[in-house]
């Protein structure tokens, strides 16, 4: 089948080179014409693991072309995937300006019947917002669908996600679409959940709200367990076994960063306000992740003292492992912070690096752990990357000014760490006198 991808982001890019795997031709857009030219030489724009190599097979055989102009997807495919950024404006609403203009441009140059699918993560309403616009632009009358079919895809482990998905939603309107899409999807086994497009357009933000949630929830009992000298790991263990909970999403930490979970829970709140519906839960759910962050700075200086003069290795950039993704990073919130209180910051990030350059100041980037660590009063773990938990601890032990390890993650047993020489304090372990 011919498919077009218009957004060639992250959504845009796993979800055209796995297409393009599975032996549709697929068409990939994107405006930024740089890009276009990296993606036609083979190159990846972005760091997903196993994504490089399907784009660079999938071009070899020629199933994956790129292109900056969206008559080229239109004139050629029967099925569109909009895939274009909807970031959050300034009062939570979404902003839909680039998902209008795909729509506009589709308009433009359609000849025959389409089936447009919205992918991106926007609005309940978008789908019939885009239909009106179509409607509006079409120079003579062509028959089309609009569809909802929203994507379930973790950052650092898209691509997995992708083949081996756990649910497939299809919001539509007409037999026809239904149909098309269920072509589309064959070759999955996983359940496909047929409903409207407004049903599948707030499914998805329910669920990224739902998962958000989860994650503010244990964190706050963290911040008890800490009060009162209990264990959150063993806490979430006993919830979690309660199947009607599930364990999943209850590991205490830094709270929760990347692009969709913040932004999607300030567009959610924004779609509730906008029909009537006071949404304080969301409200709530985003100030405990924010004063998680400020939670984990004041740790580090109860368990260091004043840090003016203080050198702390932070490991992990990344908003989380196996990703690049700078967005809403909680170390955005951290490094600054200490270094507000006088502390001088050496970090590492196994492939984070790169970006973060251009999000902080007066930061000394190194190229291992062990550099970051040398001389240091402490080591900060912001991000749970497996070669932390494979990082030589006798070495470490060595080379630091002192052995305090203080773990946003959770990563490590504290009594093991214990044992190889260090003072660790991991998120909602019982530390009695930091004020909740």
């Amino acid at each position: 089948m011919q498919i077009g991808i218009i957004g060639s982001g992250h959504v845009g890019l796993v979800t055209g080179a796995c297409f393009a795997d599975l032996g549709h031709d697929v068409h990939c857009i994107d405006s930024d014409e740089k890009k276009i030219r990296l993606l036609k030489k083979g190159g990846c724009p972005i760091y997903e693991p196993e994504l490089h190599d399907l784009i660079k097979r999938s071009v070899l055989q020629k199933r994956l072309r790129f292109s900056h102009r969206i008559r080229d997807a239109v004139e050629n495919c029967d099925i569109l995937f909009i895939c274009v950024g909807t970031p959050t404006k300034e009062t939570g609403e979404t902003d839909l300006s680039a998902v209008t203009q795909v729509a506009e441009q589709i308009a433009h140059h359609m000849k025959k019947y389409t089936l447009i699918v919205e992918k991106s993560t926007v609005p309940v309403e978008t789908c019939l917002h885009i239909k009106k616009v179509i409607q509006k632009k079409l120079k003579r009358k062509i028959a089309f669908d609009v569809a909802s079919n929203p994507e379930f895809l973790r950052e650092g482990s898209a691509v997995q996600d992708f083949f081996v998905p756990d649910r497939i939603v299809i919001g539509v309107d007409s037999k026809k679409a239904e149909e098309l899409l269920r072509i589309v999807y064959r070759p999955f086994r996983a359940p496909i959940l047929v409903t409207d497009p407004k049903s599948s357009e707030i499914i998805k933000h329910a669920s990224n709200s739902f998962l958000s949630t989860k994650i503010s929830f244990i964190n706050a009992i963290a911040r008890l367990c800490d009060a009162v000298g209990a264990d959150v790991g063993k806490v979430a263990e006993g919830m979690g076994l309660d199947p009607r909970i599930n364990r999943s999403f209850l590991n205490a930490g830094l709270g929760f960063g990347g692009f969709c979970f913040p932004k999607d829970l300030a567009a959610f709140i924004h779609i509730a306000e906008k029909n009537g519906v006071e949404f304080n839960l969301l409200k709530d759910v985003l100030t405990i992740n924010h004063e998680q962050k400020m939670y984990f700075v004041r740790l580090v200086e109860k368990m260091l003292g004043s840090l003016k003069g203080k050198k702390l290795a932070v490991l992990g950039l990344s908003f989380k492992p196996n990703t690049d993704d700078m967005r809403f990073a909680p170390s955005l919130d951290i490094i600054p912070a200490l270094q507000k209180r006088g502390a001088q910051i050496s970090a590492y990030d196994p492939v984070a690096i790169a970006e973060s350059r251009t999000y902080f100041k007066q930061v000394k980037f190194t190229s291992s752990v062990y550099e970051a660590c040398r001389k240091v009063d402490g080591i900060l773990i912001l991000t749970e990357w497996r070669e932390f938990q494979e990082m030589d601890l006798n070495r470490i032990r060595k080379i630091v000014k002192k052995p305090v390890i203080i773990d946003g993650r959770n990563m490590y047993d504290p009594q093991v760490m214990r044992k190889n020489g260090f003072k660790y304090q991991g998120i909602g372990k019982g530390f009695k006198s930091i004020k909740r």
